[in-house]
């Protein structure tokens, strides 16, 4: 299950699934970030996971790298059942001001407007991780006929709700933000609510995204919410 244990800096360590990037190795992450994060071992600071690597921050006054690692490894894994997924159904508005890159797209994938939203569309995502900015998600696996390389020359600010493809995943600006993804949309939801303590995050990793197109009234009417 996990290729390589090591140190990462003087106060972390690093979990190491390997080099694919599916759900699979994704849910073993998961599973292993949500038994660590439910055992509540003293000293653990913080626990970073991505496509197929976990890192866990710890406490130097409080433990080390070796008796953490001896703790984490005596947690049954297989016995701590996972968490249940949730389905979210995000809005999305394609008009052009929104598919910022519809021009580039249609070029590249040789198809057109509506193919490449039906394509989109029509499909649910799996939450890989979030990060890069606070609650931002990244969601996969895309057709493969819409996968495609970032732009050339990123902008300097995308909007905040934008939603991008790049390579074979997905993403939604939770902030507005540098970034090179194709920009095919825009979502009034908040996927990222810093005034929620207890839950800021919308997506989190494990949950599956599905989008809906709406008309951009349909959009001003949720964005005044």
């Amino acid at each position: 299950m996990i290729k390589n244990i090591s140190n990462l800096g003087d106060a972390a360590i690093y979990y190491d699934f390997g080099n694919q990037i599916n759900k699979e190795t994704n849910k073993k992450v998961i599973n292993y970030f949500n038994s660590i994060k439910k055992s509540s071992i003293d000293g653990i600071k913080n626990l970073i996971p991505s496509y197929n690597k976990l890192v866990v921050s710890f406490d130097l006054k409080i433990t080390n790298f070796d008796e953490l690692k001896k703790k984490i490894n005596k947690i049954e894994i297989s016995e701590i059942s996972e968490k249940k997924n949730k389905l979210i159904k995000i809005p999305i508005c394609c008009n052009d001001e929104f598919f910022l890159d519809k021009n580039i797209l249609t070029k590249r994938l040789k198809l057109s407007t509506d193919e490449i939203l039906k394509k989109y569309l029509n499909k649910n995502y799996f939450c890989y991780m979030t990060g890069f900015v606070a609650g931002m998600p990244f969601l996969g696996d895309i057709s493969k006929e819409l996968r495609t390389y970032r732009l050339e020359t990123p902008r300097v600010k995308v909007p905040r709700g934008s939603v991008g493809i790049t390579e074979q995943f997905s993403n939604i600006y939770t902030f507005e933000s540098p970034g090179g993804w194709n920009i095919i949309g825009n979502t009034p939801i908040n996927i990222f609510n810093s005034n929620n303590e207890e839950n800021p995050v919308l997506i989190n990793p494990g949950d599956e995204v599905s989008f809906f197109q709406i008309t951009k009234k349909e959009y001003e009417k949720l964005n005044e919410k």
